[in-house]
């Protein structure tokens, strides 16, 4: 008699998400809630058999790759961060706080791509098609291709896909969806992981690429089974401060490209608009210079970016002074404050200190670090800085400014954009080939920086 491969063991559940396994835990491994998971009787662990192979596997110098080959989706930033464009039968998800303007831009994106003489259907589980089609019309995004229907149910999106066939499909949104051949309701675990799974095979069987929009936690990770991320091909992230029209959407994972390059785009009541340079949101407009005032360049993944940083200082009238800060890390302006008062001797322990960028861009790396302790030191000693300098360098606790990646690339950037002075750190190679007319000093102290800028010591 042959052995049986069926295994009877108990067998446990969370009730919170559906989550099962072969013994008792305290925490639920899927959802992370505690005290959930329950036995509920007997399961089978299965093993499975061998099968005949229908497709036999191919040796990898014989496999047709022109068939995964880029197709420009006809927005220029979205096709930068994706690595040259969409690939046939790849599933993007795309994820955002609500109102970022995901909906707009992958609206824009169908109708872009129709306009190539391709399918595109756009299924939405937020919105009636009326609401869909306002939106299209007023932001210009009307294409002959471009097919809407307005679904909830996975088995009649599946049947609108079979039906249309299209070579693009987007999901707004994945969590939306639901179907009836599982449990729990739209936007839970399990719903969301039979969704994603069954909208997957299809994109694989069809060769036809789908990108599934996907909310965001409170704390901005993705929402849903952690599962979504591992089982997508691309996983973009589409972020931006609510009361500014700057969108940034990078890529945290991208199986056929690159994850550093950075897409940047313009929100308005017109519809989105990709910025190939927008360095100049950044920048104030100010004839003259302003003392508290610094430019910096900064590295949104390979993308040099001319930001301003403003600081203002005020007497406190409490024992504690206030330390605001916006678009910038505000632990490391504190560090920067404690460096200028202990290694430059500047009084800042009476001061209030205000310290933000402009155009409401977030810099988050130590590069920034010079720019925004000189933009202090200005603050202080009332004397503005040169209008055409820019300044960037890490700056250690013991006073020391470090070289950051990308020096060469920066000081072209500030060259292509009309300045021709940079403080830079020093470094054993040097800031590499200088443009002509652009004058470069090396510093590796902060106090070199400001013995260079300032003619009194910033503390006076």
């Amino acid at each position: 008699m042959a052995k049986s491969t069926r295994t009877p063991a108990p067998g446990f559940k969370c009730a919170e998400c559906g989550w099962t396994t072969a013994k008792w835990v305290g925490r639920c491994g899927e959802c992370q809630a505690w005290g959930t998971v329950e036995e509920v009787g007997v399961t089978v662990a299965r093993t499975t058999a061998a099968s005949s192979v229908a497709v036999p596997a191919t040796k990898i110098a014989d496999v047709d790759a022109t068939t995964a080959a880029y197709l420009t989706t006809g927005v220029a930033e979205l096709d930068r961060v994706l690595g040259g464009g969409v690939v046939p039968g790849a599933v993007v998800l795309l994820a955002g706080e609500p109102g970022v303007g995901k909906s707009t831009l992958l609206l824009d994106v169908a109708a872009k791509f129709a306009r190539g003489a391709r399918d595109v259907l756009y299924l939405t589980g937020e919105e009636s098609a009326a609401q869909v089609k306002l939106r299209a019309e007023r932001i210009g995004a009307i294409a002959d291709s471009l097919y809407l229907a307005a679904e909830s149910d996975l088995g009649a999106a599946l049947g609108q896909v079979e039906k249309v066939q299209p070579k693009l499909l987007i999901v707004d949104s994945v969590q939306t969806f639901s179907s009836a051949m599982v449990e729990g309701s739209a936007g839970g675990v399990t719903q969301v992981r039979e969704v994603a799974a069954s909208l997957i095979a299809a994109a694989k069987r069809l060769n036809m690429t789908t990108v599934l929009v996907g909310h965001v936690t409170k704390d901005g990770s993705i929402a849903g089974p952690r599962l979504l991320e591992h089982l997508v091909d691309v996983v973009c992230q589409f972020e931006g401060e609510r009361h500014s029209r700057l969108r940034l959407l990078r890529a945290v994972k991208n199986r056929y490209g690159p994850t550093d390059e950075v897409g940047c785009f313009d929100l308005s009541e017109q519809g989105i608009e990709g910025l190939a340079d927008p360095s100049g949101l950044f920048v104030s407009r100010t004839k003259d210079p302003v003392s508290g005032t610094c430019i910096t360049v900064a590295l949104e993944g390979k993308r040099p970016l001319v930001a301003e940083v403003q600081s203002l200082l005020a007497t406190s009238s409490t024992s504690q002074p206030r330390r605001a800060t916006s678009g910038l890390d505000s632990s490391r302006v504190s560090m920067l404050l404690a460096v200028l008062q202990q290694r430059a001797g500047a009084n800042l322990a009476n001061e209030d200190s205000y310290v933000a960028t402009v155009g409401g861009v977030r810099l988050t790396e130590p590069a920034t670090d010079l720019a925004i302790a000189l933009a202090i030191a200005s603050a202080k000693s009332g004397i503005a800085l040169p209008a055409r300098l820019i300044a960037f360098g890490e700056v250690g606790l013991a006073g020391e400014v470090r070289p950051v990646p990308g020096i060469n690339q920066r000081i072209h950037e500030a060259h292509r954009l009309g300045f021709s002075h940079a403080v830079v750190p020093g470094s054993p190679n040097g800031p590499g080939p200088i443009p002509t007319g652009f004058s470069v000093r090396e510093v590796h102290q902060l106090s070199d920086a400001l013995e260079l800028l300032f003619p009194v010591p910033a503390g006076n």
